[in-house]
């Protein structure tokens, strides 16, 4: 044993309240509440006095042990252990014990405060080399209840009762503890890109979901739109159609297509710098006849079919050739004027 725990076991069996100081017996022996006094007879053990008055013969009864019956605190020195990945510890604790048997705790031990502590150490060598260092920062409860466990065996037959252990501190080594501090910042650094990997694969799934909703309500309002624009022309159309069915119906439409005929001319010069005009622009009456007949001209191609006939051709059959052959002449003055040839 070195100086050092020489001094340290002195100090606690000093200020442990298992140890007490024995009273001189001169007849009247008064007993404090959760004491018991240990008599011995001529220098054998006779009784145990309970708390109260007594009265002794001097000299021939003597109070030989004096033991507290209360729960009392025993701190475990620091002390080195191996666990089982072969690191070294250094671990100190405190042991909580009581007295239930004052004869055996006064003839069953010399020293009851010294076998409490080494048989502590012991113990907690035993179960530190049993495990990992993880384990033994994880599982301190139950390393804490093997540890009373083995020395409540041991120390029944003491007289004591090793209520609980408590580990107070684990220092693993310099360069374990940094690395240990490494590992933990790692382990939080890996969380972190975690978290932030996962909230950025959240945001893309929202940016993605929200231009999807996006197309979807573009594509339904464009469906809309243009179902309602075919509505809408539709029936415009059958209007139309209605007015021109009525009476002076066609009438109406042919002076509505002179004066869009009329209108396109003067927007020519509107479009571009290129301005192609017909030869008879100073005759307008030319003009309205001209567009009159086109529409007559398509008017009566798009009528219904007509069976062949044998009679020979009426005036009427030869104002239809000579719409055809006006509407032919338009067709091929519109495209000499998109080849460019009236640049």
């Amino acid at each position: 044993m070195t100086r050092s725990n020489r001094r340290f076991y002195s100090e606690n069996l000093q200020a442990s309240s298992l140890v007490h100081k024995t009273p001189i017996n001169y007849g009247l022996i008064i007993v404090p509440q959760q004491m018991a006094y240990v008599v011995e007879r001529f220098g054998r053990f006779n009784e145990i006095l309970e708390p109260g008055l007594h009265l002794r013969v001097p000299v021939m009864d003597k109070v030989a042990y004096v033991h507290s019956l209360k729960e009392t605190a025993v701190p475990i020195p620091n002390q080195s252990a191996i666990t089982g990945d072969n690191v070294t510890l250094s671990i100190d604790g405190v042991v909580y014990v009581r007295i239930v048997d004052p004869e055996k705790a006064s003839y069953g031990v010399e020293n009851a405060i010294y076998a409490i502590i080494q048989l502590a150490q012991t113990t907690m060598r035993s179960e530190i080399g049993k495990i990992t260092l993880d384990e033994a920062f994880k599982e301190r409860e139950a390393l804490n209840y093997n540890i009373v466990d083995m020395i409540a065996k041991a120390s029944s037959a003491w007289g004591i009762e090793c209520l609980r252990y408590e580990i107070k501190d684990i220092s693993p080594p310099h360069n374990i503890k940094h690395a240990m501090e490494m590992q933990a910042e790692a382990e939080r650094r890996k969380r972190a890109e975690i978290l932030e990997s996962e909230g950025q694969r959240q945001a893309d799934i929202n940016i993605a979901e929200g231009k999807k909703q996006s197309i979807i309500l573009e594509a339904e309002g464009e469906a809309t739109s243009t179902k309602q624009k075919a509505e809408a022309t539709q029936q415009a159309i059958d209007m139309v159609a209605q007015a021109m069915a009525s009476s002076g119906g066609q009438n109406a439409v042919q002076l509505r297509v002179a004066e869009q005929y009329i209108n396109a001319f003067g927007n020519l010069a509107k479009e571009g710098n290129t301005l192609v005009l017909p030869a008879n622009t100073a005759d307008p009456s030319s003009m309205i006849a001209q567009a009159l007949t086109l529409y007559k001209g398509i008017n009566g191609n798009t009528g219904s079919p007509t069976p062949p006939s044998t009679a020979p051709p009426t005036t009427n059959s030869l104002n239809a050739s000579t719409n055809v052959g006006a509407f032919d002449e338009l067709s091929q003055f519109e495209d000499d004027v998109d080849k460019g040839k009236y640049d």
